[in-house]
């Protein structure tokens, strides 16, 4: 594997064999239609128009490949590969199809509406030094920690808590070590942290929502048609 520098290939993976179950769709997330064109598609649209990414791998279920390859952007720069049974797993593959990245974007396919702008500042933030990084927003509600049946244990400073966003941006070298454990965590962060690496945080954008239930994806349609109506 390469060490990153500022010249190294920046290649985004995006994880969308996820089945999405609470979207409460017959078909796996990625490839539930917004405004008329599935998430994957928006997804690798975005990374594409943000002229940070140099290579693009959409890891998706065995049966789905032919599907995805037909709906992204005929690109040499976009190549599809089979992913796993968890998310992890679908990272995995993605990283083992790009021995040669200096830097890596990783990205919710659900996250379909996130702006250019904000995936090329992840991006620019890995080209100037840091080793990883992620968008973040402050947490404007209220939040609690609970026990097992459901009682308030304590009350969390809520201005020291953000909510964290795709891309993810690494040096490859990082990744590669944090997935070369078997910890759990629920972002590719949360395996960085376990390092011991300091992860840089940049202002998100409230359209780097994640579309996860069926309110989401209203949401989603509603954005949609107004961006149509402009």
């Amino acid at each position: 594997m390469n060490n990153s520098d500022s010249d190294s290939p920046v290649v985004a993976l995006v994880p969308a064999a996820g089945r999405g179950v609470r979207l409460g769709e017959n078909m796996p997330k990625a490839f539930v239609a917004v405004g008329g064109t599935p998430m994957v598609r928006l997804a690798v649209d975005g990374l594409l128009a943000s002229g940070a990414v140099d290579r693009i791998i959409v890891m998706v279920p065995a049966e789905l490949v032919e599907s995805a390859v037909a709906l992204l952007p005929p690109s040499n720069a976009v190549r599809v590969v089979v992913g796993g049974a968890e998310r992890t797993d679908s990272v995995r593959a993605g990283l083992a199809a790009a021995p040669d990245a200096g830097y890596f974007l990783v990205h919710d396919a659900a996250r379909a509406l996130t702006p250019p702008a904000l995936i090329a500042r992840v991006a620019a933030e890995l080209r100037a030094g840091h080793r990883a990084v992620v968008p973040a927003l402050p947490v404007v509600d209220t939040v609690k920690s609970v026990d097992r049946d459901g009682v308030v244990t304590g009350t969390p400073d809520r201005a020291a808590l953000r909510a964290i966003q795709t891309p993810q941006g690494f040096a490859a070298d990082l990744l590669y070590a944090a997935y070369e454990t078997n910890v759990h965590a629920t972002d590719d962060a949360g395996l960085v942290e376990r390092l011991g690496a300091n992860v840089r945080t940049i202002p998100g954008d409230p359209m780097a929502f994640k579309i996860t239930t069926p309110l989401d994806l209203m949401l989603a349609e509603t954005v949609c048609n107004a961006a149509r109506r402009v």
